[in-house]
């Protein structure tokens, strides 16, 4: 069942789709309205920003979605924005400005997948050197090796 405030959301942006995964209800936004929803969902109850994540179907259009898990402790509800993001410029809008604590968890999307957060304040890479090329965890990124030296086991005495 999904509970009023989830609606609340969903029904304060247009082209948004209520759906329930896993137990859990989420709403699946426009790109460009990702932080609308948010704000939404804010001034629905929803004040404890959980955290957000990139997700990669490589032979999926939109290939990247972007989702938010926020929270609400009284009651107890908890929801997930989702929007996608196309292959070839996965842009979403911020949500830092509706909820600070976004910023590294925008940070470490863009860091590892590529997906960049518009109007974020400081989107620079949080893991990896500033000079490493691509995302790693993007799934059409080469795994690669790192040759490890062992002793040999018939040396040791």
């Amino acid at each position: 069942m999904i509970h009023e405030m989830v609606q609340r959301v969903a029904d304060a942006v247009p082209g948004s789709q209520l759906e329930e995964s896993y137990g859990q209800a989420q709403v699946r936004v426009p790109t460009e309205r990702l932080a609308e929803a948010a704000t939404a969902a804010r001034d629905a109850g929803f004040l404890m920003f959980v955290d957000l994540c990139a997700v990669d179907y490589l032979h999926r259009s939109p290939r990247f979605e972007v989702v938010a898990v926020l929270l609400s402790l009284d009651p107890p509800v908890r929801v997930r924005l989702v929007a996608g993001a196309d292959a070839d410029a996965p842009v979403v809008p911020s949500l830092t400005s509706v909820y600070p604590g976004a910023n590294f968890y925008e940070r470490e999307a863009y860091d590892l997948f590529g997906v960049r957060f518009e109007g974020h304040p400081d989107l620079t890479r949080i893991l990896l050197p500033d000079d490493w090329e691509g995302h790693p965890l993007r799934k059409d990124t080469p795994v690669g090796a790192v040759p490890v030296q062992f002793k040999d086991a018939r040396e040791v005495t």
